[in-house]
């Protein structure tokens, strides 16, 4: 998806006036300054990444993504410099993608809190993990936390059908029948990238 409306399932966190809509609303001096961090947690495959891209997207903020499986702390204390530049010179608000951040040690996610105490970026976060054991206190205090649920039957077929039919995916090269989407979808069990994993087999 290239903006929030294209996203597909987890309907309870896009309704107009949610937290996510109003971080996805162009950005400017006002928003850049008061948004709200969140951490997204939920099962594989739910939208995790695909929120935050489409976020930064439909706002039209720079995003800077780090994964706690390759990034440091040099690499957050850099992004954190990088994007204080940015707010301080030009005003242009950041979004900071951490993906796996219950893998951050302590260490990382305290050099994240400058960052998001004084708004130069907004931190959206990923995790499979219960935050509440594996995100510090003071980073959990000052953001939202936000449950992504399994995607339904439902979801993943419009995800099958628009990965068949977009020019983005398979551009109708192929078709798929209602009854094998439907198998796909049953097999995903709630997982959009298992389902076009299959579907790319």
């Amino acid at each position: 998806p290239r903006t929030i409306d294209e996203v597909v399932g987890q309907k309870q966190l896009l309704r107009p006036g949610s937290p996510l809509r109003k971080l996805a609303e162009p950005a400017s001096a006002e928003t850049t300054s008061s948004t709200t961090s969140v951490i997204l947690w939920g099962p594989p495959g739910t939208g995790k990444t695909t929120l935050a891209r489409a976020v930064a997207a439909s706002s039209g903020r720079r995003i800077v993504e780090l994964s706690a499986i390759t990034a440091g702390v040099k690499d957050v204390r850099d992004a954190m410099d990088s994007a204080r530049s940015d707010h301080d010179a030009y005003g242009v608000g950041t979004i900071l993608f951490l993906d796996e951040i219950h893998r951050f040690s302590k260490a990382q996610q305290d050099a994240l809190l400058p960052g998001v105490e004084n708004g130069w970026v907004t931190l959206i976060a990923a995790t499979t993990e219960n935050p509440s054991f594996s995100v510090i206190s003071p980073l959990l205090s000052r953001s939202l936390l936000l449950i992504l649920d399994p995607l339904s039957e439902a979801d993943l077929a419009e995800l099958l059908s628009r990965a068949i039919s977009d020019p983005r995916g398979l551009a109708g090269k192929f078709t798929l029948s209602d009854e094998l989407a439907a198998k796909i979808a049953h097999l995903a069990s709630g997982d959009g990238r298992r389902a076009l994993t299959i579907l790319d087999a």
